[in-house]
């Protein structure tokens, strides 16, 4: 069996919490490409043009192992490049990342709403894994999972490169307990505490997920802990982890969590990224209850947040 090469370290640093662009030059059957420059204004040219592609060689934006590229060095495929993309202007996301817990390996991080958990699409440098990097300065820190972004809680965040797979397995295997806490209407005539299975499916490009027939995919436990005033607070208990599961079962009991931008009913200005700070999703990620698998001590954790349509 062959073994998988290793990946070279970035010999850039990163740039506001972000890490450089790796990129492994691919075999030219063609022989199209006759410098690194023909394949980069070949491969990205059409989203940023020629002339930034120009620009990120004359300003020593793009590397190799060895130094900096020139941009008529010749072209050879396998050879590992890396750069830094030009990151449009972001909007800061008003709401502080809060500390649970910090050691050697692990940081438990309070994600506010509207921030991301990682650098994707046109949220980059305004994610809570860039703010981290940053403000705790530990350049190699990597979550264990994610967070939707309009959702508020914990988010597990491994410190050493070494230690990500066994954190990220006990997701994978469902060895966490996660609690969620949801504020939507109150319904008597939903009984509860009731198990949710149902099939999920997201498509890329559409906001929402949608149920469908078919073998289901997703399961969750949800319990009514008390309700006043027409609103009941929930406490969500997923089993598995489908995009939007959570938001999607609520949904569909009729019970739609408050300040849903896309459940039941899509509002597109919000769903297209008008957020509005005033009025975050009710939807936190409460509890996380795991057995570490580096030390074994059994950990839990609580959010320090608290949904705001709640009546106090």
């Amino acid at each position: 069996m062959r073994r998988r090469q290793k990946t070279p370290p970035a010999p850039l640093p990163q740039r506001d919490g972000i890490d450089p662009v790796r990129l492994r030059l691919p075999v030219d059957p063609d022989g199209v490409w006759a410098t690194v420059r023909d394949h980069l204004v070949s491969r990205y040219g059409h989203a940023i043009g020629a002339g930034a592609v120009d620009a990120m060689f004359r300003e020593g934006r793009v590397a190799s192992l060895e130094g900096p590229v020139d941009a008529d060095e010749p072209y050879t495929a396998g050879r590992h490049l890396w750069f830094h993309r030009d990151f449009a202007p972001e909007e800061r996301v008003p709401f502080e990342v809060g500390i649970v817990h910090r050691d050697e390996r692990l940081v438990i991080a309070d994600k506010p709403h509207f921030l991301a958990t990682t650098p994707r699409g046109r949220h980059i440098t305004e994610t809570a894994l860039a703010r981290l990097r940053r403000e705790l300065a530990l350049p190699e820190l990597q979550p264990a999972h994610r967070l939707d972004r309009l959702t508020a809680g914990l988010v597990l965040f491994v410190v050493r490169p070494g230690d990500r797979g066994a954190y990220q397995s006990l997701f994978r295997d469902r060895l966490v307990r996660k609690e969620y806490e949801a504020v939507a209407p109150y319904d008597p005539a939903v009984a509860l505490p009731r198990t949710v299975r149902s099939r999920i499916v997201k498509e890329r490009g559409v906001p929402a997920a949608r149920e469908e027939p078919g073998e289901p995919n997703s399961e969750s436990r949800i319990e009514l802990l008390e309700h006043r005033g027409g609103l009941g607070r929930y406490r969500l208990m997923p089993t598995t982890g489908r995009t939007h599961q959570l938001r999607v079962h609520m949904s569909g009991l009729g019970l739609p969590i408050l300040d849903d931008p896309l459940y039941p009913v899509v509002q597109a200005e919000r769903a297209e990224g008008a957020d509005d700070y005033s009025r975050p999703l009710q939807l936190l990620a409460k509890v996380l209850r795991f057995t570490d698998p580096v030390t074994g001590v059994a950990y839990r954790f609580e959010s320090r947040l608290r949904l705001a349509q709640w009546p106090r």
